[in-house]
């Protein structure tokens, strides 16, 4: 697959191609017509790294070819990067280029932005280090109006602050998210905002209690809660576990309890295996859980996850991976039945799809 060309002027016939698909992938299991929530066509991405390659004394970014890994195509700009990104490109290289404390041994950059305008740049070296190039770094960062990150082999150091905070309304209720450097966020912020209010909309009216698997930074948690009596919510990581604390308590979210457990971990629990010391203070036996809320890797869901899925009565269901989906759908047609789809295009002029599926108990 070659590198993404960036033209307004197909996007909606590559959507088109790609909801197709979509449609007719999953006509065995009786998918009703999707939603489909569109991209802005240029610069929607919030999340972007790039490959710093040395030339004749020049330091540019560069991506790699697909089809040819060992290609290196150097750009100057990036169509899909958004606008705090796109502005920050051209000041940042000239700033590398200008300052050998900065340039040197420089391997990598790393950009995080927000829908509100913050900006966070990383910068990857293949050396150490130390007080010249921080002294350069902070003038980098006042003049970008960033948060500026280094790091090299067993080296972290952070100017200021290594996260953002994200803020946005949604449903008329404002939200703010703080997104660590180096954790996962969702990189099409608007095409977020869209699944959030799609995931919201399939939610409202289910009542009873929501066991959310694979939370991260409780991206969709904070969203959701509110529609629920009570919520037991998942996650892994222990960073995303920190940032989500943040975020509940950001947002006033005071009915939702986090556990750091896996999902196979939650199936057992819920299962009446073995106890688990990290779920010493959920009183488990008093959800009353009408819902199931999953946002897993491509992987998908496994089979005890599955298992532990065929007992709710509502599964809400977003995926990065509709071949993982379609199989996870087949493995529930016994139980379950898709009453309401949705396609998110997070990733303009690529084959990816972000799917969305509200399954209910036949």
């Amino acid at each position: 697959m070659p590198l993404p060309s960036f033209d307004p002027a197909s996007y909606e016939s590559q959507l088109a191609e790609k909801v197709a698909r979509f449609k007719a992938d999953f006509a065995p299991f009786g998918l009703p017509e999707p939603a489909v929530f569109r991209s802005a066509p240029l610069h929607y991405r919030l999340r972007a790294e790039f490959r710093m390659w040395h030339s004749d004394g020049r330091v540019d970014y560069a991506m790699f070819d697909p089809a040819d890994p060992k290609r290196v195509v150097t750009i100057e700009d990036f169509p899909a990067a958004a606008g705090p990104i796109a502005a920050a490109m051209p000041r940042l290289r000239e700033r590398l280029m200008a300052s050998e404390a900065l340039k040197r041994k420089i391997f990598q950059v790393e950009f995080l932005a927000t829908l509100s305008g913050e900006l966070l740049v990383s910068l990857v070296y293949h050396r150490p280090l130390d007080a010249a190039w921080e002294a350069a770094a902070r003038e980098l960062a006042a003049e970008l109006g960033a948060q500026v990150v280094g790091r090299s082999r067993k080296q972290k150091i952070v100017l200021e602050r290594d996260w953002l905070l994200e803020a946005f309304e949604l449903d008329g209720r404002p939200l703010r998210y703080q997104q660590l450097e180096g954790s996962f966020t969702q990189p099409n912020g608007g095409v977020n905002r869209q699944m959030l209010g799609w995931a919201r909309a399939q939610a409202d009216g289910l009542g009873g209690d929501l066991l959310e698997l694979y939370c991260g930074n409780g991206n969709f948690t904070v969203a959701l809660a509110p529609l629920f009596g009570r919520v037991l919510a998942t996650e892994v990581s222990k960073s995303s576990v920190r940032a989500a604390h943040y975020n509940l308590e950001a947002n006033g979210v005071g009915n939702v309890a986090m556990v750091r457990m896996s999902s196979d971990e939650i199936s057992d629990a819920l299962a009446g295996g073995r106890e688990y010391r990290r779920m010493k203070d959920v009183d488990l036996a008093g959800y009353r859980f009408s819902t199931l809320f999953v946002d897993p890797p491509r992987s998908g869901l496994d089979e005890p996850t599955v298992a532990l899925a065929r007992g709710f009565d509502h599964i809400l269901y977003i995926s990065c991976n509709p071949g993982t989906l379609r199989d996870n759908i087949a493995a529930l047609q016994a139980t379950h039945r898709i009453a309401a789809a949705a396609a998110f295009d997070q990733f303009p002029y690529t084959h990816h799809l972000e799917c969305g599926v509200l399954l209910k108990r036949v």
